[in-house]
């Protein structure tokens, strides 16, 4: 009877083992009630997101808070309710209304961050993913050109006006990058090739930081972030924006900015596609020194990180979100890393 008993506890401890940890515990996603939309299907139903790319909340600290999630396949973005444990979908709020011969172009927007009330979200300001082939230089030009200009806008608005704000546009950030000598070359090229494009954005002390994804630069693999003041962006202010050529490891680009504290947490990927070990970097946003804090290699590959934010600090531990591109509803993610 005793050696029974034990037999079947010893089953029940291996089944465990081999399931997994239980939900809800550290680095399993967290749920999703209600509905994070996606692409409209051929059937005209509204998918699920697979492409979630960047969050933002209005709040720093504490549960729950009001944020923003952008999917880079829409021409919309949708708050959400980020409480310790799930997400809660709601409304969406549209950003921008861009087509070419009646078909909509995405904002391809890769990046959401906040500051003083207002959201900001940026687009990727490169060549549109091609990783088919599809695209023609010569034959689809003209569609090739109107979806990088779709792409090459930064959008702000008011948090608290919700799904009514105000939406504004500048493609300032577009302009810098056509008089930047070290882009040259790599401007309106393919993921493929090194080509141009941006997946960061944070707003820290009145300044603007875009992290580009590509191109990764010069023999010592430095990842890219330019910075100009606020103004330079929407108010027609004159200003030269900043350069940092950042050290995230061979082949990395940056994948996300997140301002934190004194600094920026940096969510560093592959540059170009394909599989690779993600990284999370703390820069001080002014030098070109960083630091490493975790290397991902808890997951997959394959798996592609590209939204990170922060949620709270224990002791010497600092726990962020990850949303993952190409994951349903984004499979938000908790980790923990050395708080820097």
């Amino acid at each position: 009877m005793l050696l029974a008993r034990i037999t079947a506890i010893l089953c029940v401890a291996l089944l465990a083992m081999a399931a997994g940890p239980a939900p809800g515990g550290q680095d399993d996603p967290w749920p999703v009630k209600g509905k994070l939309i996606g692409k409209t299907k051929k059937s005209g139903k509204v998918g699920l997101s697979e492409d979630a790319s960047g969050i933002a909340c209005t709040a720093d600290t504490g549960f729950p808070r009001d944020c923003l999630v952008i999917d880079d396949n829409l021409q919309v973005a949708q708050f959400v309710t980020v409480k310790d444990g799930k997400l809660v979908a709601g409304d969406t709020i549209r950003l921008t209304r861009d087509k070419f011969k009646g078909e909509a172009l995405e904002l391809d927007g890769e990046g959401v961050a906040f500051s003083k009330g207002l959201y900001y979200v940026i687009g990727s300001h490169g060549h549109p993913r091609d990783s088919d082939g599809k695209l023609d230089p010569v034959g689809d030009a003209g569609l090739i050109r109107a979806r990088i200009d779709a792409a090459s806008q930064i959008i702000r608005f008011r948090a608290k006006q919700g799904t009514d704000a105000k939406i504004e546009r500048t493609s300032n950030l577009k302009k810098m990058i056509a008089a930047e000598p070290a882009f040259a070359g790599f401007r309106d090229q393919r993921l493929e090739k090194n080509g141009l494009t941006v997946e960061g954005i944070a707003v820290k002390d009145g300044t603007l930081f875009a992290g580009f994804r590509g191109p990764v630069l010069g023999d010592n693999n430095r990842a890219v972030v330019m910075s100009a003041p606020l103004e330079a962006f929407f108010d027609g202010a004159a200003a030269q924006p900043s350069l940092f050529r950042l050290p995230l490891g061979e082949g990395r680009g940056v994948r996300d900015l997140a301002a934190y504290g004194g600094g920026i947490l940096i969510l560093a990927g592959p540059g170009r596609s394909g599989p690779g070990v993600y990284a999370i970097y703390w820069w001080d946003g002014a030098s070109e020194n960083v630091r490493l804090l975790s290397e991902l290699s808890q997951f997959d590959p394959k798996r592609k990180p590209e939204g990170l934010l922060p949620l709270d600090k224990k002791h010497a531990k600092l726990r962020v979100l990850i949303i993952f591109d190409s994951d349903e509803e984004g499979a938000p993610t908790p980790v923990e890393v050395p708080a820097p």
